[in-house]
């Protein structure tokens, strides 16, 4: 089953119906999950902020975030409305004068955007922006985004852990997009899909107990968690 994914709309999915009815977030049903999606990111930076700090406020904290589409301006207006302090970038410049003009952020080059001196990286572009080099540059304490396929290689977890900087694993934070198409099959309700995506806080809290226990990069964490939930599955068929 298809969905929207970035470069792609509801429009798009509505063209796909015509030739299957394997497709989910279409119009009048589940819709746009982005705005679900950047919510269950937001909670998952909160998150972040109270495993590390001790409290899930993000009031004056720096969040830097790069990538302003759908899912990252849905994000950002969250942030700035719990006070947050936003550097933020994005290839479009019309999409960063938007972000200053009716938040205050301020605009970062893209290529600067790895050395901010912050609290929190949150990648909502495209994938692979975690690697030898810019894992090097990062000055934060969490990486926490919605993109996918955020680490270049397995092996970059590794290295963030060695670094001391908490990887949210990209897909438990963005999967609340998941839990708005779902309710297409489950037939939830609108508010059913955005509890399922406040979840989402809860399971990285989950991750990052077991990552610190184990002491093992939150990546692997998330993955011997999710084989588990499966392996699960399977045993009640």
């Amino acid at each position: 089953i298809t969905a929207e994914d970035v470069g792609t709309s509801v429009d798009d999915m509505e063209y796909v119906h015509e030739e299957t009815k394997w497709v989910a977030g279409l119009r009048g049903r589940s819709g746009d999950p982005s705005p679900v999606t950047a919510f269950g990111v937001y909670q998952g930076i909160k998150a972040c902020a109270r495993f590390r700090y001790g409290h899930e406020s993000l009031e004056g904290r720096h969040v830097v975030v790069q990538g302003l589409g759908h899912v990252g301006y849905h994000l950002y207006k969250h942030l700035a409305e719990e006070g947050a302090r936003l550097s933020v970038t994005d290839i479009e410049e019309d999409r960063v004068r938007t972000a200053v003009t009716e938040f205050g952020a301020t605009a970062v080059a893209p290529g600067d955007v790895y050395g901010i001196d912050a609290d929190i990286f949150s990648p909502c572009a495209m994938g692979a922006v975690i690697n030898d080099d810019t894992i090097e540059a990062l000055r934060v304490d969490f990486v926490a985004g919605s993109a996918n396929n955020q680490l270049a290689e397995a092996r970059h977890g590794q290295a963030l852990h060695h670094r001391g900087i908490v990887y949210a694993p990209d897909y438990v934070i963005n999967a609340g997009g998941l839990c708005n198409v779902y309710r297409e099959l489950k037939d939830w309700t609108a508010e059913q899909s955005l509890e399922k995506a406040g979840g989402i806080y809860e399971c990285l809290l989950e991750v990052f107990g077991h990552a610190l226990i184990e002491d093992i990069p939150t990546s692997q964490a998330a993955d011997i968690l999710a084989q588990r939930c499966l392996a699960e599955a399977r045993r009640e068929g």
